[in-house]
């Protein structure tokens, strides 16, 4: 036992270390990146360290926590295998699935934390970091669809939009059909629509409203303005790639469905971005899974080249979630085979490692 808290310990100190370490590396690389970005659009410098980078931090630690913890595993075992300790408790009869316990135990509290931090943290501060990138940057994440956007009402309604204003929640050009059996009934066409917080409605002006009966024939009236309750909601009519990444869970589940019901296109992105709020985080769990009997193994040319072989696996890990996301944003393969297949296939090679490896 209490060699399993001096483990816990070294891990979790490397962990917090490396996790420290890596957050300044890539505010710097960012920084250094984007200070012209920020100085030509106006951000000054408290903005960009007391706003900016405060709500970037958390984004770091997600990304980073399972190259962290796999670095601090593979770096504490292979301490422990150079100096032949690994070697003296499986001599005594301690088995490398014991010596495995006090890493998986962090890597589950680990893997736990990650998920409600990532489901309900990242997001909130998500939500300042790419409103500041959309003000302050020239490649922000996610132009919104702002033209020729068509979506489902209700069964039987569609609404068109030729253009919409995110900031002002305004479209204009817009046309709203209803059909009945296939045949048209109804059509709005409206100069200009605007969302009214205070109502929860759409403010239409200059309907020119057409109706239909059984024989075609139509009659054809015009109002100054009309208030009318949609299915749709703002957040329907415009999207940007970051959506899914400024919502809780609960939040990002309500979006897609109210997407799916809306009948938007191209949901693989949003739904990829879901999907992954679910899986990364097991990615802190299957590395250690991987870094632990890999390292436990006495290698020619030390703790650098063991370091550099393992490092090689874990980008490899990370890329391949890399690669295979565009084929879920394409719709090419399933997004929830995209999000999930590069954790299976990895954990899948490190039971394979695991049981390969001397007990």
């Amino acid at each position: 036992m209490t060699y399993d808290l001096h483990i816990v310990r070294r891990f979790l100190s490397g962990y917090l270390l490396l996790i420290a370490g890596l957050i300044v590396f890539f505010v710097v690389l960012h920084y250094v990146e984007y200070i012209d970005d920020f100085m030509d659009r106006g951000a000054s410098t408290r903005d960009v360290f007391l706003i900016y980078y405060p709500n970037y931090v958390p984004e770091i630690v997600r990304l980073v926590s399972p190259l962290a913890l796999f670095i601090s595993a593979v770096f504490l075992t292979g301490r422990l295998s150079q100096k032949l300790e690994v070697a003296s408790l499986q001599t005594a009869g301690v088995s490398l699935y014991r010596l495995l316990v006090p890493f998986l135990v962090v890597g589950v509290v680990v893997t736990g934390f990650m998920f409600w931090f990532n489901g309900w943290v990242v997001p909130q501060t998500n939500q300042v970091r790419l409103a500041f990138e959309q003000d302050y940057t020239k490649d922000a994440q996610g132009q919104a669809e702002y033209a020729n956007i068509h979506r489902q009402n209700a069964p039987g309604s569609i609404i068109s939009v030729s253009f919409y204003e995110r900031n002002s929640k305004t479209a204009t050009s817009v046309t709203l059909q209803t059909f009945h059996d296939g045949a048209l009934i109804e059509r709005i066409d409206a100069e200009r629509m605007t969302w009214v917080d205070s109502t929860s409605n759409w403010h239409l002006f200059e309907p020119l409203i057409r109706k239909f009966d059984t024989s075609g024939r139509m009659t054809q009236f015009s109002r100054v303005a009309i208030d009318t309750t949609l299915s749709i909601l703002p957040r329907d009519l415009a999207r940007t790639q970051g959506d899914v990444d400024a919502m809780s869970i609960s939040q990002a589940k309500e979006y897609i469905d109210s997407l799916k019901r809306t009948g938007a296109s191209r949901l693989g992105r949003p739904l990829v971005l879901y999907y992954s709020k679910f899986s990364y985080p097991f990615a802190n769990l299957i590395l250690i899974l991987l870094a632990v009997p890999f390292a436990s193994v006495r290698r020619r040319g030390g703790q650098a080249v063991q370091l550099g072989i393992g490092l090689m696996f874990a980008f490899i890990y990370l890329a391949l979630m890399k690669l295979i996301e565009p084929f879920g944003y394409a719709g090419t393969i399933s997004p929830w085979v995209a999000a999930w297949s590069p954790h299976i296939v990895f954990a899948a090679f490190s039971l394979l490692v695991l049981l390969r490896v001397r007990k």
